[in-house]
């Protein structure tokens, strides 16, 4: 079940835990869909409520259909950039890159891209950005 999703923790007792549940682990937390240091979790817990907990998530379809007032089909990427702007308003692009799973100093355009593509389907006002920093607008 989290053999899809790219988890970090540094805690290596939550590392054992988390491979022996199948879930895809990586070494920095800037490549993962779920930094599960971040969580709040009070042990113990059961081996279905950790699941959940862990593709609640990655899978942010709760924040998706506040956004939009419905679930909407999106690229991942895109709705990665909701997701963060949405849990941090005002996020400058190198904190956004990175909360999409992006180096910071990468070269592409690509967040950049994705946001011009909300932008055109939603409407220029979707995505604002106000003295460098991005936040959610209005539909």
């Amino acid at each position: 079940m989290l053999g899809n999703v790219k988890i970090y923790t540094s805690d290596k007792y939550w590392n054992h835990i988390l491979a022996d549940l199948g879930a895809c682990l990586v070494e920095t937390p800037d490549v993962a869909d779920v930094v599960f240091d971040e969580l709040s979790i009070n042990a113990p817990i059961s081996v279905d409520d950790l699941q959940s907990l862990v593709v609640s998530q990655f899978n942010n379809n709760d924040i998706i259909a506040n956004v939009f007032g419905r679930d909407v089909a999106l690229p991942a990427l895109q709705r990665k950039i909701i997701v963060a702007l949405y849990k941090k308003p005002n996020i400058q692009m190198r904190e956004l890159k990175l909360a999409v799973g992006l180096s910071p100093d990468i070269t592409t355009h690509s967040v950049e891209n994705a946001i011009y593509q909300l932008r055109k389907t939603f409407g220029h006002d979707f995505i604002l950005n106000e003295k460098g920093g991005y936040k959610i607008g209005r539909i």
